[in-house]
């Protein structure tokens, strides 16, 4: 991607315009092509400013401010509402995890296991499913149990 062009260069470029010097010769002497002298120079005559338009990058965002504030504001309302059912509720077009994310960024943080909502007290849990024994390794590599 090429170098900007100043703003001195611009205003240099439009005031040996105005005097009349030829496209090609005002190319020459600031190391730029002959179509930049035309752009800045139309850019001129058009809008009376030699400022470069501001670079507009990056993806526009599918959902405006104004609707991730009122999803803001139903979390606040109710801290237990599932990410389905706030895609629901206002009609977000992405994903849990694309809201995810974007309430992350907006300072929001969530808990897997809300302490209400858990059948026994917090700490390490034994469950049946567990085997008694720790598996043991064999010379080679597999799992054999003792």
């Amino acid at each position: 991607m090429a170098k900007a062009i100043s703003d001195e260069k611009r205003a240099d470029i439009i005031r040996h315009m105005e005097a009349g010097r030829s496209r090609a010769e005002i190319a020459g002497w600031f190391f730029v092509c002959v179509h930049t002298v035309c752009r800045i120079w139309v850019k001129y005559k058009r809008s009376g400013s030699y400022e470069p338009e501001p670079r507009k990058s990056g993806r526009k965002p599918m959902v405006d401010k104004e609707t991730m504030d009122l999803v803001a504001s139903r979390i606040g309302e109710a801290p237990d509402a599932t990410l389905l059912e706030l895609i629901d509720e206002f009609d977000l077009p992405f994903s849990p995890q694309a809201l995810s994310k974007r309430l992350i960024k907006l300072g929001f943080a969530f808990k897997k296991n809300a302490a209400s909502k858990r059948a026994e007290p917090p700490g390490r849990r034994r469950s049946e499913g567990r085997l008694a024994v720790a598996p043991k390794r064999n010379g080679r590599g597999g799992h054999v149990l003792a």
